[in-house]
């Protein structure tokens, strides 16, 4: 299989009967979902509810127990090197290297990633999230909000056509973080990318996302637009929505 034969037409990502195990432990159990090319979606849930295991999937750092994952067209079981290329992640909860500067950390995966010219690349992410007055600092001395953005600019770092970002807006202040969302609607309006977002701020899943699956113990329990899924369940917010879910022992609309 090579990069031409790859499904353009197809969902970004498609899970079919997704299972994962550590030893007696079951993560995630018969997931089966497709998401649509040039949507955001987010993935929610309560700590524990096979969040973070499912992006780990997307991502090809896991292998299924069972089941069939295909990101971008490609089986990430058999074929994620042709993916990886055209995908990136972002977490502020990963940190890179404390000793590097953010121009050099930034440099590294431009070279990681093959980008063409990557001191131009670098130096347009700094303009646009506000970076350039701390390029030369070290990573390690930054404060929360500004590694959370430096975090960011490294998952953009190669133009991706599939962006995961989990908890993209954590430690920013209200503006910032308003900021940070304006771009990233901005950058899939222009890229046609396709955003994959799992985050616990609820009025920010309502803003971006055009589609949720809500996950409880490893399972999809239900899915929908986040006004369809308060006018389901007759809330006002997501949030409230949210912990129906999560404080009941079955999703039951209403």
């Amino acid at each position: 299989m090579g990069a031409s034969e790859i499904d353009a037409g197809g969902p970004a990502v498609r899970a079919s009967e997704l299972t994962k195990r550590f030893g007696d432990v079951v993560a995630v159990q018969g997931l089966s979902f497709a998401i649509a090319r040039g949507t955001t979606v987010a993935l929610l849930g309560a700590n524990g509810a096979g969040k973070t295991t499912t992006l780990s999937m997307m991502l090809g750092l896991l292998l299924p127990s069972s089941g069939t994952i295909d990101v971008l067209g490609c089986n990430m079981r058999t074929h994620r090197h042709l993916a990886l290329a055209r995908m990136n992640f972002s977490s502020p909860y990963v940190d890179l290297p404390h000793r590097l500067t953010v121009r050099e950390n930034l440099l590294v995966y431009a070279r990681l990633y093959g980008v063409a010219d990557a001191r131009r690349r670098i130096a347009r992410l700094a303009e646009e999230l506000d970076l350039a007055a701390f390029l030369k600092r070290p990573t390690g001395r930054l404060s929360a909000g500004q590694k959370t953005r430096v975090a960011l600019a490294k998952a953009l770092i190669n133009d991706p056509d599939l962006l995961l970002l989990d908890e993209p807006t954590a430690s920013l202040d209200p503006d910032t973080a308003d900021g940070m969302r304006a771009y990233l609607e901005a950058y899939r309006a222009r890229r046609g990318a396709t955003i994959v977002l799992a985050s616990h701020n609820m009025s920010e899943v309502e803003r971006l996302c055009d589609d949720v699956l809500m996950m409880k113990g490893g399972r999809i329990v239900d899915q929908g637009a986040p006004a369809g899924l308060i006018a389901r369940y007759g809330r006002q917010t997501l949030e409230e929505v949210f912990l129906q879910i999560a404080r009941s022992d079955r999703a039951v609309a209403g």
